[in-house]
């Protein structure tokens, strides 16, 4: 597998469409390769921001978040369930938004999509992959790794059940989550700081399944647990999460 990360202009919110970004800095695209997109500049791109001071940072959380915490006395940081990815402050950040605060696209899935087609036609290929990344935290874990917010292009998920193990045990319930996975190894090689990286390439990935579609609702749904059948419930269900009334 390789990554090749793609250097950038600063990226400030004046809703510069993000494939006028594309063009200017990916000369070339091979097939069967994937884009990964920091979900900050498709944010940014597409002016989901608001300037710092005009809104309280906690009112913007509770608002985004699909269900959420209190925010918690040691780091006063609010634990949120949002597109069904366990996240802090709903994904909202400050860093590197030019005093603005950054949101998550109101539909990074149509993101993904519309930039899978857009490197089809411009490239003339028929697979090409797409992830939105942005960075998560891990319970009991310091530091932060990638995860995949959308997709497109390839499955997500490769799925290992009833397959033999090397002693020939059949395996019940192992799925490897390619997205995330992908997403996790380029926002290592991206950086979290002024690298001014927010683009990579990764391709030489025989494992990935690639299709010449986006998504299916039913792959979509897929992907995500209910909250009372996850392997964590118990400690998901013993909060009282609040939902947002939108939700």
């Amino acid at each position: 597998m390789n990554i090749t990360v793609v250097k950038t202009e600063k990226i400030t919110s004046k809703k510069v469409p993000l494939t006028g970004i594309l063009d200017r800095v990916i000369s070339t695209f091979n097939e069967r390769s994937i884009l990964i997109i920091t979900s900050k500049i498709v944010s940014l791109c597409e002016g989901a921001v608001i300037r710092i001071g005009r809104k309280s940072k906690k009112d913007l959380i509770t608002e985004e978040a699909d269900y959420y915490l209190p925010a918690e006395k040691k780091y006063d940081i609010t634990l949120t369930i949002k597109n069904n990815i366990l996240i802090p402050s709903s994904g909202i950040d400050e860093s590197n938004g030019n005093g603005n605060y950054v949101l998550w696209s109101e539909n990074p899935q149509r993101t993904a999509n519309s930039v899978r087609e857009y490197l089809c036609r411009r490239f003339s290929i028929k697979y090409a992959g797409v992830i939105i990344s942005d960075s998560k935290t891990t319970p009991l874990r310091w530091g932060t790794t990638g995860v995949a917010v959308a997709h497109s292009g390839f499955n997500a998920l490769n799925s290992y059940i009833d397959t033999p193990d090397i002693f020939g045990r059949k395996l019940k319930y192992t799925k490897a989550n390619i997205a995330d996975g992908l997403a996790a190894a380029s926002v290592v090689a991206m950086g979290e700081g002024n690298e001014q990286t927010p683009l990579a390439i990764v391709s030489d990935i025989p494992f990935v399944q690639f299709q010449a579609h986006n998504p299916t609702k039913q792959e979509l749904t897929d992907l995500r647990i209910d909250i009372r059948d996850d392997l964590y419930a118990p400690l998901l269900t013993s909060v009282t999460w609040k939902k947002n009334s939108r939700t």
